[in-house]
């Protein structure tokens, strides 16, 4: 896969890999494995965060890996608790600590906090602030919506490199996606497979899955491919960066192989009709540390 994974090149000129390994509920007795093994399948980026409690397992399996530090990209994220200038410096110490690495190739605000943007646009400075001093070769946020990016920018002056979304085929995030690209944002997807549908079901009765949507499980069988394999490689042909989560060698590695085949555009467009237009994960606009009262522990 490596030879063939394409790349994102970041405003600030930094190529990050389009395919990469999510982490998010990775328990970490099988992080390390996880890891280990999508490197020697070929990934190069991984993806993890302070609030999953897998960082130190993270930086293990990429050194277990053998590879060169600089062919890997390292993703974390500063939790909401920890937002605020001098809170967010310590925050990320603790993390490259934990990580054991020297620097992170990208750093995330984990969510926006609507009912206290001062706090996070004081975290977002100190963000800029390790981007300018060279601890991360780029910054950017998670689930921001375009009110909240032009808010950052406009009371920071940093646009970010990357905006990390719940998106998969029945929330496509149409104009999201638009607004991210109009500012030069890379769109990068959380939940690509829509998984959020499985295990956060708004109808417990009624899981409702990209993966077993009979276009995609018809498209799948067509092709000779996977469901996921399809998926995967829809994000990948609308410019977006999937992080898909697993823990399993196999499905890891499968994952992987969506570089040798395409979609038509009539093949795409079926899966583009798919959006539901309803998340499955939390409403940005709700996050606060009072949902969410928990510390990273150190």
């Amino acid at each position: 896969m490596a030879a063939t994974t394409p790349y994102l090149t970041l405003h600030n000129g930094v190529r990050m890999p389009a395919l990469g390994l999510g982490v998010y509920q990775s328990p970490p007795g099988e992080t390390v494995h996880a890891v280990s093994s999508a490197i020697a399948a070929g990934y190069r980026l991984v993806d993890t965060a302070a609030a999953y409690g897998n960082e130190r397992q993270v930086g293990e399996g990429v050194r277990r890996s053998g590879i060169d530090r600089d062919e890997m990209f390292v993703t974390t994220k500063l939790w909401i608790g920890d937002y605020g200038q001098d809170a967010a410096l310590r925050a990320f110490d603790l993390s490259l600590h934990k990580l054991g690495l020297e620097y992170v190739d990208l750093y995330l605000l984990h969510w926006p906090v609507p009912g206290d943007f001062d706090a996070t646009v004081a975290a977002w400075r100190s963000v800029g602030k390790l981007s300018a001093e060279g601890r991360i070769r780029a910054a950017g946020v998670c689930n921001h919506a375009p009110a909240h990016l032009r808010e950052l920018i406009d009371r920071t002056g940093i646009v970010p490199a990357v905006n990390q979304v719940e998106l998969h085929p029945h929330y496509n995030q149409r104009e999201l996606r638009a607004a991210n690209a109009a500012l030069g944002i890379a769109t990068q997807c959380w939940s690509p497979l829509g998984g959020v549908k499985v295990y956060w079901p708004a109808d417990p009765d009624r899981v409702d899955s990209p993966l077993s949507s009979p276009a995609v499980v018809d498209l799948a069988a067509r092709l000779g491919r996977t469901p996921a394999q399809v998926i995967l490689r829809w994000h990948i042909q609308h410019g977006l960066s999937p992080i898909p989560k697993s823990v399993r060698e196999s499905r890891i590695a499968e994952n992987a192989a969506i570089f040798d085949f395409s979609l038509t555009e009539a093949e795409m467009a079926t899966i583009d009709a798919l959006d539901t237009g309803v998340r499955g994960g939390l409403d940005p606009e709700r996050v606060d540390t009072a949902m969410f009262p928990q510390q990273v522990a150190e």
